[in-house]
């Protein structure tokens, strides 16, 4: 039986969403933030020694890193679906848009966290952290210009790996900018799955 180790408000909402959409049987242990730091609880050191969220145990296997988690799961779990066969041409692409999201597009909305707490003092790097904001969110856009999902008309693991990025993007409200990514982001809240993965993990504000 999977394990997810669930932190409140955090990337691990979509290992639970990734679980509900395959109709894998799971478990959950949850863990909360520390009400002022925001920070998870010293218990997920147990599991991991970053003490960060998500991790996912399956008997032997622990297995960290969404990326990661998400490939794995697709592999044991997935009886074939959620990403394309690996001799598919559109198997590399799939690949990219799965590690691109957190390689890459996560970066400066993190910064842009951090540096909102900095106050005036942020202000020097705002400029530029917003550049590179539009430019992985007009790269999302573009991606999603004709199309439902990243991959065409299927969602696929890469989709819900991305669709952090679109919500933090809308909790700081720049989404409206990007109708394709605004778009996707409502397709992929009002998926079933979704729905359900939201009611067993509890609130989760994050691009609602």
């Amino acid at each position: 039986m999977i394990v997810v180790h669930h932190l409140n408000e955090s990337r691990s909402q979509r290992i639970l969403w990734l679980l509900e959409e395959l109709g894998v049987e799971y478990e959950i242990k949850a863990y909360e933030r520390d009400a002022k730091t925001r920070l998870a609880p010293d218990e997920l050191r147990a599991i991991h020694p970053l003490g960060k969220s998500p991790v996912v145990t399956d008997g032997e296997a622990t297995v960290h890193e969404s990326g990661a988690i998400i490939d794995y799961i697709i592999r044991h779990h997935g009886a074939g679906k959620l990403q394309p066969a690996v001799s598919d041409p559109d198997y590399e692409a799939y690949l990219q848009w799965l590690h691109y999201a957190e390689g890459s597009a996560m970066l400066p909305l993190m910064l842009q966290m951090y540096v909102m707490r900095l106050g005036e003092a942020g202000g020097p790097l705002h400029e530029r952290i917003a550049s590179e904001i539009d430019n992985h969110m007009s790269y999302l856009d573009q991606a999603l210009a004709g199309r439902d999902y990243l991959m065409g008309q299927a969602l696929t693991g890469a989709d819900i790996q991305t669709s952090f990025v679109g919500e933090v993007a809308r909790a700081f409200g720049l989404l409206p900018k990007y109708p394709n990514a605004d778009a996707w982001l409502d397709r992929l809240h009002a998926r079933p799955a979704y729905k359900a993965a939201i009611e067993r993990g509890g609130p989760y504000a994050l691009g609602r």
